[in-house]
């Protein structure tokens, strides 16, 4: 029997990351703390100790090792560290990248608001993906013929 695919949905700021990875039957979260969750972004990203959470690897990198498996993941969250992040697939995350989804703002929802909305996105989201097994196999960098 196939696997279900996962979903990953990525709420972060510049305090901290919640991870939901989604399959048909369950839901795995996940919270990952900034190293510098102090550091809040208020001066100009030339100076030195910007406080930009872009400076902050290891957080970034802890968030792209909890979604790595994932088929599709989505980013979402206030300020610009969702698009920090987004930044930062380039020459660090260029697999992941490519099962990116979307990248939308959102304030401080309940965790139940973050899995409605996730719902609904990868819904529409797999809707679009065709089911035949060929083309899966194509688009992963397999044989298509079946």
């Amino acid at each position: 029997m196939p696997r279900s695919p996962t979903h990953a949905l990525v709420w972060l700021d510049f305090r901290e990351a919640k991870i939901f990875l989604i399959t048909r039957d369950d839901v795995e979260a996940k919270r990952i703390k900034a190293h510098t969750p102090h550091r809040q972004v208020h001066h100009k990203a030339q100076e030195v100790g910007s406080g930009h959470v872009r400076d902050d690897r290891k957080f970034f990198e802890a968030i792209l090792a909890a979604i790595e498996d994932a088929d599709s993941w989505l980013i979402v969250g206030p300020g610009e560290t969702r698009k920090d992040l987004e930044k930062y697939l380039d020459g660090h995350g260029e697999e992941l990248k490519k099962k990116l989804v979307g990248v939308e703002a959102m304030d401080h929802p309940t965790d139940g608001e973050l899995l409605a909305r996730a719902r609904k996105l990868f819904k529409a989201h797999d809707r679009m993906i065709p089911h035949d097994p060929r083309i899966e196999r194509a688009m992963r960098g397999g044989p298509a013929r079946g």
